[in-house]
């Protein structure tokens, strides 16, 4: 643990304090072991703890906002946003096409692995924000569905 080197009327002393547990301490002096009571009650030093604040995505306005349309919302115009920071590989429809709930729009490549973005609704693609090859933030809209 901790190792002290003390002189006290001239004498030389080695002391290292071996444990403590409460108000009880453990300690060698030049090889001797002791146990020692001290008058109050002894608390290791720990080391403190990091806490990182929660971080938000820049793209995000408002962090509690919902990425996508709930399937249970009115059906109209809405976006689909990216759930993830990654790249487009590949965009599956075409703006004025009439696509289904749970149809594959595109495809995401994130941390190496590819993910399908699919409609939360029915309607018509109003415009495709992002292109093959396009990078993109979490919460960047990629397609606009309209009715």
């Amino acid at each position: 643990m901790k190792k002290f080197k003390f002189t006290i009327n001239g004498n030389q002393y080695d002391a290292e304090i071996l444990s403590v547990e409460e108000n009880f301490a453990e300690i060698e002096i030049n090889g001797t072991h002791y146990k020692v009571e001290v008058d109050k009650t002894l608390q290791m030093t720990k080391t403190p703890k990091l806490i990182r604040s929660v971080s938000v995505p820049s793209t995000d306005v408002h962090p509690s906002a919902v990425k996508t349309s709930s399937p249970s919302a009115p059906k109209g115009a809405g976006t689909i946003k990216s759930p993830l920071p990654g790249t487009v590989l590949e965009v599956l429809v075409k703006q004025g096409d009439v696509v289904k709930m749970g149809q594959k729009l595109l495809v995401l490549e994130a941390m190496k692995m590819e993910n399908n973005i699919e409609a939360d609704k029915e309607g018509r693609i109003v415009s495709i924000e992002k292109h093959k090859g396009d990078a993109v933030m979490e919460g960047d809209v990629l397609i606009v569905i309209g009715e």
